[in-house]
């Protein structure tokens, strides 16, 4: 990611909501109504959000990491990847005003069904799956073609891998991955996808 950063190929901007809020010590959250937390304000999350919009001189997809979300997958990142700019909308304490979700976001994005104390790791996942789908992130883009859930391999987990040496702790790699015979050692790792 650092590289990809240093070469320019991707970038990110980060925003303090604190910095939108109009309350005392930049409180940019309230207690839920009916419930006993705290959720993030409508307000400082919408100027945020506008203040965006007014930088890139355009309205661009707005994501919000949430466990409620249609869960991400390997197809949705290459999908992303297509994206050139959006915001990442990272919630914290329990939830955000469900109006800005109504008014602003365009998909919210589940890593996983489990709950984070914050939505900073989630939108790290995001960017690091979809991120390294821009060409030239990866050294080798044909590394990309056939990995885990790839198109190639048929959306299914990738084949055991071995390198040298050819025997380890009294395990062997299979002799039809040294035997030369590519035809056969793609039957190999198709026989041996998950």
């Amino acid at each position: 990611m650092k590289r990809a950063r240093d070469k320019k190929l991707f970038s990110l901007e980060f925003y303090k909501l604190g910095d939108f809020s109009d309350k005392n010590f930049q409180h940019v959250d309230d207690k839920a109504y009916g419930m006993h937390w705290q959720v993030l304000s409508p307000e400082p999350l919408s100027r945020a959000i506008e203040h965006v919009f007014t930088i890139i001189w355009n309205k661009v997809p707005v994501y919000y990491m949430s466990p409620r979300g249609k869960i991400l997958t390997q197809e949705a990142t290459e999908k992303h990847a297509q994206v050139q700019e959006c915001i990442i909308i990272c919630g914290h304490y329990e939830w955000i005003d469900q109006r800005i979700i109504d008014i602003y976001v365009d998909r919210e994005i589940s890593i996983g069904e489990y709950i984070l104390t914050s939505g900073e790791i989630a939108a790290s996942v995001f960017i690091d799956s979809v991120v390294r789908h821009i060409p030239w992130v990866l050294g080798n883009p044909e590394s990309l073609q056939e990995e885990s859930f790839s198109q190639k391999l048929g959306r299914q987990k990738e084949y055991p891998l071995y390198t040298r040496p050819r025997e380890f702790m009294w395990k062997k790699v299979p002799d039809i991955l040294t035997s030369g015979n590519h035809q056969a050692i793609e039957k190999w790792k198709h026989d041996h996808l998950s």
